[in-house]
Formats: C-alpha cells, structure tokens, sequence
C-alpha cells in the first residue's frame, strides 16, 4: 500500500488550530500551506508525493492510514512540529 498526502506544518500548535479552524471554514488548503508551512514542500501546495510504510514518522503515517482519501486529518504533532494532512490518495 502507498498513499499520497499533502500537510501544513507549523511549530505552534494554536496556529494549527487556528488553520485548521480556517480550512474547515472553506479555506483552501493549498493556499494555507504555500503561506504558512515551515517544510519545503509548501511550495507544491504541501504536496509530499508518494509514500508507503516507513517512510514517514509514526504518528504522520498513522494519522494518513485512517483518513479517507480528500479529507483533513486533525493537528498531528511530531518531533517536527505541528501537522495539518490531506490524504490524497491510496494504491
């Protein structure tokens, strides 16, 4: 199994919260990462590509595992920070 994910990582989890609250209110996600992420990938809209067991850390990839594909997960905290996901897809 892969699955394909975009995310918005910040360092504070009240700015997550607070993005998060935004993208839930219609916000594209897309547009937040490109303005607020802290990873590379912000600028592809916070798209990570393709990836399959093991290549993230253990809580972004638990997190990617239950989502259902388009949707948000929830702020997941790792030891880079605060994560926003968007399950984009599964093969």
């Amino acid at each position: 199994m892969e699955w394909r994910a975009s995310h918005i990582l910040v360092k504070e989890k009240g700015l997550a919260d607070q993005l998060l609250k935004r993208i839930k209110q219609g916000a594209r996600f897309e547009a937040l990462a490109k303005e607020f992420s802290t990873c590379p990938s912000k600028s592809k809209g916070g798209d990570l590509g393709w990836f399959g067991p093991g290549k993230m850390v253990k809580p972004f990839e638990e997190a990617v595992v239950k989502l259902r594909r388009g949707k948000v997960s929830g702020v997941v905290r790792t030891q880079f920070g605060y994560h926003i996901i968007k399950k984009t897809g599964e093969r």
